[in-house]
């Protein structure tokens, strides 16, 4: 198997992840929409505070930022709106990336994501 085989099917994922500002703006945008949704929201805000942290290695930024960008993205292996189904395909390329960068999620990162939790969506995204 060829090693470009592994990114088939993630290439939209990888050219959004290089515009960081409409990854962030359009992270916000879905977030929203489900969050009441997501069983792993707290790692997922926690991957993206790591991911728009200046302390961050590049390398785990990149990784990170992909997984974000595939979650924002509007097409997927699995669709969103299906009920129980849609986001795990989602969840499983965050899970990954988390594995992989596990050691540079602070603390930090997952307070932030719990604070931004119980503030609330709008607050969060204001505040970043």
């Amino acid at each position: 198997m060829a090693s470009s085989d592994h990114t088939v099917g993630f290439e939209p994922a990888d050219r959004l992840a290089q515009d960081r500002e409409s990854v962030r703006r359009r992270f916000w945008a879905k977030f929203k929409q489900v969050v009441a949704q997501l069983p792993f929201a707290e790692d997922l805000l926690a991957a993206y505070y790591c991911a728009f942290d200046k302390e961050t290695p590049r390398h785990v930024q990149a990784a990170l930022l992909g997984a974000v960008a595939y979650f924002i993205l509007p097409f997927d292996f699995v669709p969103d709106m299906l009920p129980l189904l849609g986001f795990t395909d989602d969840a499983a390329v965050l899970a990954t990336a988390l594995r992989m960068v596990s050691s540079h999620i602070t603390q930090e990162h997952r307070d932030a994501a719990r604070t931004a939790l119980k503030r609330g969506i709008d607050a969060a995204e204001a505040a970043d």
